[in-house]
């Protein structure tokens, strides 16, 4: 993860005591107390190198990614928000001849709000669990399957929850169930990494009931392509990961569908493979074989990516709906905005295009542990013939 880009974290780590010791510490400091205050940086940046040197996209033992996160978020982000709003307010001054820099008292204002936001979304966020009820009306929808009720969860990165944290996923499969759903539907992310990190999570995840099944696509990390190993065994893991799915009793749709009936009448629910942008995240989905012949049927679309939509299953035309995870609405969400709506395509909720929606779901749990307003979610969706 900080491999991807050690420089962005580098300046983002020093910039703001460059700042702060030309501006302030050099003036009213002696050299001791300049170097108290510079080591916090110094230990950041050598933690920065050292995670950068990471073979895969987070460490084995993922404490160590945590531990540098949580201090990336109490000293450095707000050290950098300080720099931004102090320097601001400098150009300010200089620009109206002011004397007095407002903009410290702002910068100094933004840490604690910061400090809370962080401690608040790791240490209780995270923990929380919303039960997002919507409905889905169309015409198309057979008369049989009015009413129908199913349960959509994603993202489960079920690595993120083990030790004290497991009672969070058990609370969510409890909470699944407590719908008696019709059908369980899993739009991708369910490790973090590997499938070993499936094992002690089996059991709870083999207790989703529902009428009709549970059924599922993988999500990008599924498959384990952020592990540093040969493709060989990326393909082994994917293989397992596949494996393990299976075992639990889940209709795992490796661009495939299925026809669930009720009485003469059916839908088709399918399941594309994971299609994102073919850079940094897998690109695997093949429409036409996803659908095969479906011809005037109902269609619901498992997707991970949303992007998807608009790029494959849009154009071709035949699913009236489609529900994907994949953002997390970015786990950060303030008075009801996520900075991740700045994309401008499909990132949290509903969007309809002519006779075709997508819902996308915050998720569940993430790669890294903390929520902050986009709360956890798994979502409980009645279709109604219109």
């Amino acid at each position: 993860m900080i491999a991807r880009a050690p420089y962005l974290f580098l300046l983002l780590i020093l910039i703001p005591d460059i700042y702060l010791d030309r501006h302030y510490w050099r003036h009213r400091h002696s050299p001791v107390k300049r170097l108290i205050c510079w080591m916090p940086t110094i230990l950041m940046t050598a933690y920065t190198i050292m995670l950068a040197y990471e073979k895969n996209f987070i460490p084995d033992n993922p404490t160590f990614l945590y531990i540098y996160l949580l201090l990336l978020g109490l000293i450095v982000i707000p050290k950098f928000v300080f720099f931004l709003c102090s320097a601001c307010g400098l150009a300010f001054c200089r620009l109206f001849h002011k004397r007095k820099n407002y903009g410290n008292m702002i910068g100094l204002l933004a840490a604690p709000v910061i400090w809370y936001i962080l401690i608040y979304g790791s240490f209780v966020g995270f923990s929380k669990l919303e039960v997002n009820r919507q409905v889905f009306s169309s015409p198309s929808l057979p008369l049989a399957f009015d009413g129908y009720k199913i349960v959509l969860f994603s993202d489960a990165h079920v690595g993120s929850y083990t030790g004290s944290r497991q009672w969070i996923l058990q609370r969510a499969i409890d909470s699944i169930n407590a719908q008696k759903p019709d059908m369980i539907a899993f739009t991708g992310d369910l490790q973090n990494m590997q499938p070993s990190e499936l094992y002690q999570q089996m059991d709870i995840l083999s207790r989703l009931k529902a009428k009709d099944g549970v059924y599922s696509v993988l999500g990008n990390h599924d498959y384990a392509e952020y592990v540093g190993c040969d493709d060989a065994m990326k393909v082994a893991n994917c293989r397992e990961t596949v494996s393990l799915e299976r075992q639990m009793g889940w209709t795992l749709l490796l661009n495939e569908h299925r026809s669930v009936s009720r009485g003469k009448e059916h839908i088709i629910i399918a399941g594309m493979e994971n299609d994102g942008d073919g850079k940094r995240f897998p690109q695997k989905g093949d429409i036409k074989k996803t659908l095969g012949k479906s011809k005037d049927d109902f269609i619901i679309m498992l997707e991970h990516d949303p992007s998807a939509w608009q790029r494959k299953i849009i154009p071709d035309g035949r699913s009236q709906l489609t529900l994907s995870g994949h953002t997390h609405n970015m786990q950060l969400a303030l008075f009801g905005w996520s900075p991740i709506s700045l994309r401008g395509n499909e990132v949290n909720g509903w969007y309809t295009k002519g006779t075709q929606s997508i819902f996308v779901t915050a998720g569940l749990g993430g790669l890294i542990p903390f929520r902050f307003g986009a709360t956890g979610e798994i979502v409980v969706l009645t279709l109604h013939r219109q």
